[in-house]
């Protein structure tokens, strides 16, 4: 009866047990398989002094660029599929970032830290470096140095719409350099912002007919 008593207390161990490593594994199978890129920048002294861009595979994910003294503010950031797709495919030849060595190790001027991180449910890999000559580091660098731009120009376009309307004519022209630079990755995400300026009315004509003229050099180029 006792050797019963013992095999059944046994047994039940070993049932809950193997029922807490199932919900652990249950667990990690939730979170994983959804991994997200992570870009951030901090150069002090700098405008901005801080960017912070991730991007999930389907393309959703959230930007924050600001001064290092002020609050964090991530913002909703949406990109294009196929966009999502090149950034992750940079990031495999570069092993997900893991193990790999990115700095040149030249006696470069400070260019601000940047970092690359992957993450997948529990694993976690990251690259540091302020210069680096891997090309397809610096291919994925330009993408998120372009994302960073551009939600920087829609959200100067939108603050001198609501505050400063004659200044949007300047911020305009940077905007227009940056396009014809070719430093934004997707210039299409510009076109809501630059149609409302062309058919605000509160808005000098010279900034509502650049931004009117913008917006159809961007449709046509799509």
């Amino acid at each position: 009866m006792n050797v019963r008593r013992v095999i059944a207390g046994a047994s039940a161990l070993l049932f809950m047990a193997l029922a807490c490593f199932a919900s652990q594994e249950a667990s990690r199978a939730g979170t994983a398989g959804n991994p997200t890129i992570t870009f951030r920048k901090v150069f002090k002294s700098s405008y901005p002094e801080f960017v912070e861009v991730k991007v999930t595979e389907s393309g959703t994910g959230t930007f924050d660029i600001r001064q290092l003294d002020e609050s964090p503010n991530p913002q909703p950031l949406t990109l294009s599929h196929q966009l999502a797709q090149r950034i992750f495919q940079l990031a495999a030849t570069l092993h997900d970032f893991q193990g790999v060595e990115l700095e040149a190790h030249r006696r470069i001027a400070n260019l601000g830290q940047k970092t690359f991180r992957y993450d997948n449910g529990g694993e976690t890999h990251e690259a540091t470096f302020n210069y680096t000559l891997n090309d397809s580091a610096n291919q994925l660098l330009d993408i998120f140095e372009g994302i960073s731009r551009e939600e920087g120009d829609i959200s100067d376009l939108r603050r001198t719409m609501h505050y400063d309307r004659l200044g949007v004519n300047d911020v305009l022209l940077q905007v227009q350099n940056d396009y014809n630079q070719k430093l934004l990755p997707e210039p299409e995400q510009l076109l809501s912002t630059l149609d409302a300026i062309a058919n605000d009315d509160q808005i000098i004509n010279i900034a509502r007919d650049r931004a009117r003229k913008l917006a159809g050099h961007i449709r046509l180029a799509r």
